[in-house]
């Protein structure tokens, strides 16, 4: 993980911000996913 996705995660966290965790959640397993489909994984 991306050490500015994980930064933003501290602070969603921290904030209780559902809404931001929800999306950073969905933004990190998006970019994940598609990492590993390029590799052939």
């Amino acid at each position: 993980m991306p050490r500015w996705l994980r930064k933003q995660l501290m602070r969603a966290f921290q904030g209780k911000d559902r809404w931001q965790i929800r999306y950073l959640n969905e933004c990190w397993f998006t970019f994940y996913n598609k990492d590993r489909t390029s590799m052939g994984g």
